[in-house]
């Protein structure tokens, strides 16, 4: 696994500063005025600072954006990074400013001047999410590596130390996440993938891999169909974490490791891409992780469908008629709509298996959502007004953007089918909402339920704000924040 940067919290020491050799990052806020820190580091560098500062071209930056200098006068470091923010900034912008510090930072090692900032925690968060490479696959001098360590200045040293410790769970998280979308299909199998889950074991984390005769007995049908044309086995992995009291929430992730379409075969330009559409099952392991390795209050049952569509001599084909584990029958009319078959099976189960007392779906369902939403936001459907605000809300809160999308009976008639209880796609139209009309019959009705498209969001060709191009991990961190705001013990 990529390893995020190891971020220490210290006491301010400009001789230390001076002879740094990394690269070194400070504050001015928006009116360009330096604080009692910056004004010495503006001594130490002849007055680049402030010069700096009343430029055009800082002024013209939003603030949380960063100028870099390079082989900064006074200084042993090879860059100086200036971000525009306020000593009283709220998270968000705490947060962003951090990450342009951690997308300027070319050295292993990084110190960073906080002065007076009131959430540097949150600096230190987007510092370290912007600072992430993936370059397991790389060799020679094409290798990069993430920053390797952060060194925060700051006379609160203590208090942001310990505002940082949940944090950092939550970035391992996604760093998890991250690696496991940007992963190759023929490094990253269902069995590979089953192997990785395993691993959290050591976490303490419950795990269980139920494989094809497991999966057979229970009658998942519709989730064995889409992988029956691939060589790689069909899996279910089952993630439990119990750490509060009651029933859990279940987060069901599709893992679709290579999608080709099966006989609907997709296009060749951008199949490439397909690596990525086991993402909600990426998230659902990273939110695992992160809530593990922060101790969590609460009980939370994260469980991912692992499949490849292939198109063997043995795939399903458009108009063969499945049956679900909940019964009902359904005519394959297109062989590419197959991340609904594999979430189908998994939302029944577990509701038959664990009485969730609110259950999530994450999956790069629809190419519609992004045709809706763009690469920015994730189409958030839902049954219960109160969970889709409670998410929502968190995921506004961490700057992981999500547009509520509607669900209503005209959408669920285009699901009709001449010969089974529904065809897995309706037309062209509303595709994203048909496909969570199609989820929402295998949700009964008490069982608050919340389906998010991130088709759009999880892996994207330009940097984000908080990764660099590829596996954003999106959603790690909102559903991070839901589960410790709404569900942990106490909350």
């Amino acid at each position: 696994m990529t390893e995020p940067a190891k971020v220490r919290f210290a006491t301010e020491n400009f001789e230390t500063i001076q002879k740094f050799k990394g690269s070194v990052a400070t504050f001015v806020n928006p009116e360009g005025k330096l604080d009692k820190s910056a004004n010495r580091l503006d001594e130490v560098c002849g007055g680049t600072l402030a010069r700096l500062a009343s430029s055009k071209s800082f002024k013209s930056l939003e603030e949380g954006d960063a100028a870099e200098i390079a082989f900064p006068a006074g200084l042993a470091a090879r860059s100086l990074i200036v971000a525009k923010l306020a000593k009283e900034a709220g998270e968000q912008s705490s947060r962003k400013a951090g990450a342009s510090i951690g997308g300027l930072a070319s050295a292993k090692r990084l110190l960073v001047l906080a002065g007076d900032q009131e959430q540097v925690e949150y600096i230190a968060q987007g510092i370290v999410l912007r600072s992430y490479v993936f370059s397991t696959h790389k060799t020679g001098k094409d290798k990069k590596k993430s920053t390797e360590s952060v060194t925060v200045m700051s006379g609160r040293s203590r208090r942001f130390r310990e505002g940082y410790k949940p944090l950092a769970a939550g970035i391992s998280g996604v760093f998890a996440t991250r690696d496991l979308v940007n992963e190759p299909s023929n490094v990253l199998s269902t069995t590979e993938f089953g192997s990785r889950i395993e691993e959290l074991g050591k976490l303490g984390l419950t795990v269980r891999i139920l494989e094809e005769a497991d999966l057979e007995k229970l009658g998942m049908r519709t989730l064995l169909a889409v992988g029956q044309g691939s060589e790689s086995p069909s899996r279910v992995g089952i993630i439990e974490w119990q750490g509060g009291k009651g029933r859990p929430v279940a987060v069901i992730g599709k893992g679709v490791v290579f999608d080709t379409g099966g006989i609907s075969i997709k296009p060749a330009k951008g199949m490439e891409w397909m690596t990525m559409d086991m993402a909600g099952a990426g998230v659902v392991f990273g939110l695992m992780k992160a809530l593990a390795e922060r101790r969590a209050k609460a009980n939370v049952v994260g469980i991912v469908g692992l499949v490849e569509n292939m198109p063997d001599g043995k795939a399903q084909r458009p108009g063969d008629v499945v049956m679900s584990m909940k019964g009902d029958t359904v005519e394959v009319i297109n062989t590419d709509a197959e991340g609904r078959l594999v979430l189908a099976d998994l939302l029944w189960y577990a509701q038959k298996k664990f009485q969730p007392t609110a259950m999530i779906d994450l999956a790069t369902l629809t190419g519609a959502i992004i045709i809706s939403l763009g690469h920015e936001y994730a189409g958030a459907f839902s049954n219960s007004d109160e969970l889709c605000s409670r998410f929502i809300s968190a995921a506004d809160e961490e700057g992981e953007k999500a547009w509520r999308m509607p669900l209503a009976e005209p959408f669920d008639k285009m699901l009709k089918s001449r010969i089974a209880d529904m065809k897995n796609v309706g037309n062209r139209a509303a595709g994203a909402i048909t496909a969570a009309q199609f989820l929402q019959r295998f949700v009964r009705p008490d069982c608050p339920w919340l389906h998010l498209d991130i088709a759009g969001v999880a892996s994207t060709e330009k940097a984000s704000d908080f990764a660099p191009p590829g596996a954003t991990g999106w959603g790690v961190r909102a559903l991070d924040r839901m589960i410790r705001n709404g569900y942990e013990t106490g909350g």
